[in-house]
């Protein structure tokens, strides 16, 4: 007679390599540990550093540089921008299952990335001094770059997977 101990049969009783698959999936040890989010593709990790980089921007002179726009449209659309870039780069890693369609989205993302880079440059221009007292803002618009480089890197990186499986696919 089998023994269900909280609905999970004892190791015992299994006899064959798929019912031993069935047991594990099954059991809540494995829901458990399955359901834990894992980073394994570099791509993730790219698209997840955006979201610091332009976070820290908000910290920065350039930011508060272009909050001093008197007619407000310059500010509100640097902080649209970079909202947009952060929430479609977060919204790309949860496409993992469908390449094509996350380099799409991440193309998205590093084009509203492009408008911040450009909205910003023109307010390091306005701000006159060139020299070496705006540092800080060459540093400002380094961030931005910056993440517009991971996301490139992400971008480079879900192809080379898409080619991986193409390949693997022509293989067989």
């Amino acid at each position: 007679m089998i023994q269900v101990c909280n609905g999970i049969r004892p190791l015992s009783d299994i006899r064959s390599n798929s019912d031993y698959t069935k047991f594990l999936k099954q059991s809540p040890e494995f829901r458990r540990i399955t359901n834990n989010i894992v980073i394994q593709r570099i791509q993730t990790v790219f698209l997840l550093l955006v979201l610091p980089i332009n976070i820290g921007f908000y910290f920065t002179p350039m930011f508060s540089h272009a909050m001093l726009d008197p007619s407000g449209w310059l500010s509100n659309g640097l902080i649209a921008a970079l909202l947009f870039s952060m929430v479609l780069s977060v919204y790309a890693v949860f496409l993992f299952r469908d390449r094509l369609n996350q380099m799409r989205w991440v193309k998205r993302a590093m084009l509203f990335q492009l408008i911040a880079i450009g909205m910003n440059i023109g307010i390091f221009f306005t701000v006159g001094r060139i020299g070496m007292n705006l540092l800080t803002e060459v540093f400002s618009v380094g961030l931005l770059v910056l993440a517009l480089v991971f996301q490139y890197l992400a971008l480079h990186y879900i192809d080379k997977d898409e080619k991986l499986v193409k390949s693997m696919d022509r293989i067989r």
